[in-house]
């Protein structure tokens, strides 16, 4: 079966190499989204079916009906995603290998995540805070009402940062492992921890399993993360690689996440700024640490740094993804 080569490197990386490049360019259509939605939406619709049969009962009950649900949305994705790259592989390898681009370019949200944040910047400055609190609100789900203009910022470089792990270079890890399928299982993942793994009394036992296997999936790509804006911060005017590998080691074992600190971390310490620390979620104060002891008076300028940033550490690892995919095919 010549297509079991598309879900192994280095066919892996050049469905990658050729995703991060189609993404980067075209994002997600809002057409092909108005008509057929988007994977994580379809994801989102099983997993909030199974929720609604599965969460019932006593907290055993409804801990064992969340790995029940966990397993049955694994196991349909795999199916899924595996069904297509056999399909794709009858196309041939060439042909087959640019089909399965094109579908994983939809997992990686590098255009998106991008154009969100950079909203932010450019509300604040067309609008002031009222139109900041608006854009910032469509990507953090802390109370908008309680941010100042520096808050609303720190929000929006908090999320880039986070998003950067978890929503790109995370799925890129998987689909690097592991094809369209590894991409596609990391991305359920993520989507169930996002929709049931809250420590709320709804999804505390049902939720369990997906914030456990969450915070599995994502600790390399923190990490990574975490690597790549300490080369970016090498490469970018005005940008700290030291502030940030110091930042790191000193910062981000005390966030509230394994894995969320990391990123928050080395972009703050790359500018030169403090993120994280106390936020409001609804009604509720959460009391986190700090990441990065710079200034934490921040301005739509900031958010403009960040992203060139993120723009270089995203360039950066698309060429480390296409390199090792040519690299690998040569040696191969």
């Amino acid at each position: 079966m010549p297509w079991i080569a598309l879900t192994h490197p280095p066919d892996t990386l050049g469905i990658l190499a050729l995703a991060l490049l189609i993404e980067a360019v075209a994002g997600y259509p809002d057409g092909l989204y108005r008509a057929l939605g988007h994977p994580v939406t379809w994801i989102g619709r099983l997993i909030a079916a199974l929720e609604r049969r599965l969460n019932r009962g006593t907290p055993r009950a409804r801990r064992l009906g969340g790995v029940l649900a966990l397993l049955i949305l694994l196991a349909t994705v795999a199916a899924a995603t595996l069904v297509l790259t056999a399909i794709a592989g009858l196309a041939g390898h060439a042909l087959g290998l640019l089909a399965l681009a094109v579908l994983a370019a939809s997992l990686p949200a590098q255009r998106s995540l991008f154009v969100h944040v950079r909203r932010v910047a450019a509300a604040l400055r067309a609008d002031g805070l009222v139109g900041g609190r608006r854009a910032v609100s469509m990507i953090v789900g802390r109370n908008p009402e309680s941010l100042d203009e520096a808050a609303v910022c720190r929000a929006a470089i908090e999320s880039l940062a986070e998003n950067f792990s978890d929503g790109i270079v995370a799925p890129a890890f998987w689909i690097g492992a592991g094809g369209l399928t590894g991409g596609a299982l990391y991305k359920a993942i993520n989507t169930a921890d996002s929709m049931v793994g809250h420590r709320t009394p709804r999804y505390d036992a049902y939720g369990w399993a997906s914030a456990r296997l969450d915070d599995l999936v994502n600790l390399p790509a923190s990490r990574l993360t975490a690597l790549l804006l300490i080369a970016a911060a090498a490469l970018t005017r005005e940008a700290s690689p030291s502030g940030a590998w110091r930042a790191i080691r000193r910062d981000a074992g005390h966030h509230r996440s394994p894995n969320a600190g990391w990123p928050e971390a080395a972009m703050a310490g790359a500018l030169g700024l403090r993120l994280a620390g106390p936020r409001i979620y609804g009604e509720t104060r959460v009391e986190d640490a700090w990441m990065g002891d710079g200034r934490a008076e921040l301005g739509p300028d900031d958010i403009f740094r960040a992203l060139k940033l993120y723009r270089t550490a995203c360039a950066l690892q698309f060429t480390l993804v296409a390199t090792g995919a040519v690299t690998w095919a040569y040696l191969s």
